[in-house]
């Protein structure tokens, strides 16, 4: 299907909005991505995941790493703190 700007159809959330958090991560290694929709991360630096890309690029999830957000390869995260243990499964293009 052809996605437009988006890279998957479908994402995992915590909540309707994917406002709260899902888990929380230290980065494995350092990370910068090919456009301004990623977010660039150093190893070690914390990385918070509000949702997570499934379908076609399940690889991707989406958080933040200070005042910054974007999207980044899930390998990249070693998880050490889970905030939900619910994941809703909603439409990428849903507007608020």
């Amino acid at each position: 299907p052809d996605l437009g700007r988006r890279f998957a159809e479908r994402k995992r959330c915590a909540d309707p909005e994917c406002s709260m958090l899902m888990c929380r991560g230290k980065a494995m290694r350092d990370f910068k991505g090919p456009d301004c929709r990623f977010v660039n991360f150093k190893k070690g630096e914390a990385v918070y995941v509000y949702y997570k890309l499934i379908g076609e690029s399940t690889e991707l999830w989406a958080g933040s790493v200070g005042s910054d957000f974007g999207y980044f390869p899930k390998d990249l995260l070693e998880v050490n703190h889970n905030y939900s243990n619910e994941e809703l499964e909603l439409p990428t293009d849903v507007s608020f």
